[in-house]
């Protein structure tokens, strides 16, 4: 019996720490990294990976996905999975909430997590885990076990909620959100939300699991949107992407990202993840806050989505929350991310079909829906891009893999390390492709990046060891596992 099960040969070795990629032996036993040096004597495994020719980085772990919002739950796990597999994702966290959409339900999540856990059971491809949003005031009673029962210690508020539902308005919160008569989803329940959390913090029995207990936030103000709707809607001057970015303008981040910020110091709660950021306001804000509350653990997510696309190139598929916005916002990003102000890069990857897409008129942007796929290009899509502006892989492996996995709890991914699970995916960075929805794995007939030309590609990806894609297509049976990041299992893990 050999002493490791595959050694991988050839590749330059991208790992967040360094300083540049090397050149590396990696072996692999039982799931796991078992040895990384210059040279493995290739005797010693089973069998040879020859990575010749490319990079190994770290599984990218997309901390932002929406499985089971507009397609079945357990659809999701077992199509979409496969489409970030394709893109170099071996750990996904997807949102789940009651009310419309998702699980179209409401009630305790005691009853509910169970048969979320249920419905994606032995179907992904990649591992996952969740983040969970408090609608109703019983769920605040509940983070305690959700942490400690159910392993999950992110959650999630959605602040344009008070007045708008996924695509626009929403003409009653309470038949959207399944809310009680005598409940409210608004700045209050923000508050006690953030006090709820911050309540387990503190708790003794989460000592081990302080650090993994985060809040993120969708930062859009419902009252701003509100207003600019029926300005854009009655000047009519606009159409398309660039109307609806009006219809949701980037002071209206700015503002809610302040508010939360607020709200975070006024509960003492220092785990504050500012969700998807898209424009130079939200960042402007975003960064007076840190220096405002620099007691606040802030941590700033973007989209690989708002990072490759803007209203003006986007297909009409680009429909999202917070919008797709203005090229000089697009440049704005980068220059935040460049100068370290990006903590990670996530794919937002929320699969909508065309036929569920699309509203009459078609070409109608506020009666379509909201969200589009996008895992199977956040690792080519950051590189290529990433690369024409100096931003270095090691950078970007911490970006897609190393950070997310620190803040969320994913203790054994998001590196390249002995006794770390072995997720990671080969890069061939000597290409050039357009970008054409027909090649993806998603169920989505359409992108927003159709015709964007990639200079990176991946060519294989591993989960613990697992072969999951070969470049063209699924190699292996459906592996991926609910990752619990908090409490007794965690601690195993």
């Amino acid at each position: 019996m050999s002493e490791f099960d595959f050694v991988i040969t050839g590749a330059q070795v991208v790992r967040p720490d360094d300083d540049h990629p090397v050149a590396l032996d990696v072996a692999v036993k039982e799931g796991q990294y078992a040895l990384i040096e210059e040279r493995i004597d290739p005797t010693r495994a089973d069998r040879v990976v020859d990575a010749s020719g490319r990079y190994l980085f770290p599984g990218a772990v997309d901390a932002h996905q929406h499985w089971g919002i507009y397609n079945e739950l357990s659809t999701d796990a077992a199509q979409e999975s496969q489409a970030a597999a394709q893109g170099g994702v071996t750990a996904g966290i997807t949102y789940i909430r009651t009310g419309a959409y998702y699980l179209n339900r409401s009630g305790p999540y005691r009853e509910l997590f169970p048969e979320v856990l249920e419905a994606t059971e032995g179907r992904a491809y990649t591992d996952y885990a969740f983040h969970v949003a408090p609608i109703l005031a019983e769920h605040l009673e509940e983070i305690p076990l959700l942490i400690q029962q159910f392993g999950v210690p992110s959650f999630k508020i959605f602040m344009f909620y008070g007045s708008h539902g996924l695509h626009g308005r929403s003409s009653d919160q309470h038949q959207f959100l399944m809310l009680p008569d005598d409940q409210a989803y608004d700045l209050a329940h923000f508050e006690f939300v953030m006090r709820a959390i911050q309540a387990a913090r503190e708790d003794s029995r989460n000592a081990a699991d302080r650090d993994r207990i985060s809040l993120s936030l969708h930062c859009e103000t419902a009252e701003i949107m509100k207003a600019y709707t029926k300005l854009v809607e009655q000047e009519g001057k606009l159409t398309g992407l660039e109307a609806y970015s009006s219809s949701r303008p980037p002071h209206s981040e700015g503002l809610a990202v302040t508010i939360a910020a607020y709200l975070a110091h006024e509960t003492n709660l220092p785990n504050i993840n500012l969700l998807h950021l898209t424009s130079r306001k939200a960042f402007e804000a975003a960064m007076l806050m840190q220096q405002t509350f620099p007691h606040i653990n802030f941590r700033r997510e973007v989209t690989i989505g708002h990072l490759l696309a803007d209203f003006t190139t986007a297909g009409p598929g680009g429909k999202v929350n917070p919008p797709l916005r203005s090229r000089d916002d697009v440049e704005a990003l980068w220059d935040h991310l460049l100068a370290g102000h990006v903590d990670w890069v996530c794919s937002d990857h929320a699969c909508c079909r065309d036929e569920t897409k699309f509203g009459e008129p078609r070409e109608d942007v506020f009666v379509a829906k909201s969200g589009f796929g996008g895992a199977e290009y956040l690792l080519p899509g950051l590189i290529t891009e990433g690369r024409r502006r100096g931003l270095s892989y090691n950078r970007i492996a911490a970006l897609v893999a190393k950070s997310p996995a620190e803040r969320y709890g994913l203790t054994g991914k998001g590196d390249i390390s002995v006794g770390l699970d072995a997720d990671f995916c080969l890069v061939d960075d000597d290409v050039e492709y357009v970008v054409r929805a027909e090649e993806s794995l998603s169920a989505q007939e359409y992108t927003p990046f159709e015709g964007f030309t990639l200079t990176a590609r991946v060519t294989d990806t591993y989960l613990r060891g697992v072969h999951v894609w070969d470049g063209e297509r699924v190699v292996s049976a459906p592996t991926g596992r609910f990752v619990h990041r908090s409490g007794p299992k965690a601690a195993l893990t």
